[in-house]
């Protein structure tokens, strides 16, 4: 939420006024990575196929103005599935995907390798964590949303 603050300074006896824009956190100040979309139901009949387990993956945005490392950070599900980021980074104002199933990783998708989905249809939350375990973001969905889940 943002909320416009017009600010007076005494020294100036009134004469100058500041306006700007204040951001509800420091994180968003300083920009950040969040977990802007979930896709937790693959399209079709859930047959394990490479290509269905691709189409379920959880979409992270760099908010800010450079890049960020990644390298550690940890994405995860309730049950505990782990996805472990390797020496990568995300742009400034760039997405990325997580998808389950296996590909060739590029800026824009990386892949778990799995052979089986993580991501519950029922209800579920996405965990995105720093490689020294502080929480960064959460999203988190049940049977009441579509098949994805803007966060």
């Amino acid at each position: 939420m943002r909320m416009r603050a017009a600010l007076t300074l005494p020294a100036l006896a009134g004469a100058a006024v500041l306006t700007g824009t204040l951001l509800s956190s420091p994180a968003q100040a300083a920009g950040g990575v969040v977990i802007h979309r979930v896709w937790f139901d693959s399209p079709g009949s859930d047959n394990r196929s490479n290509s269905s387990l691709n189409a379920e993956w959880v979409q992270i945005k760099n908010t800010g103005r450079s890049a960020i490392s990644l390298k550690g950070w940890v994405l995860k599900d309730k049950s505990n599935h782990k996805y472990v980021f390797a020496n990568v980074k995300i742009g400034a104002g760039k997405t990325m995907k997580i998808r389950t199933g296996s590909g060739g990783d590029t800026a824009a998708n990386k892949y778990q390798d799995r052979r089986a989905y993580v991501w519950n249809n029922t209800s579920d939350t996405a965990t995105l964590t720093k490689s020294n375990g502080s929480k960064v973001d959460t999203c988190s969905w049940t049977t009441r949303d579509p098949s994805d889940k803007k966060c």
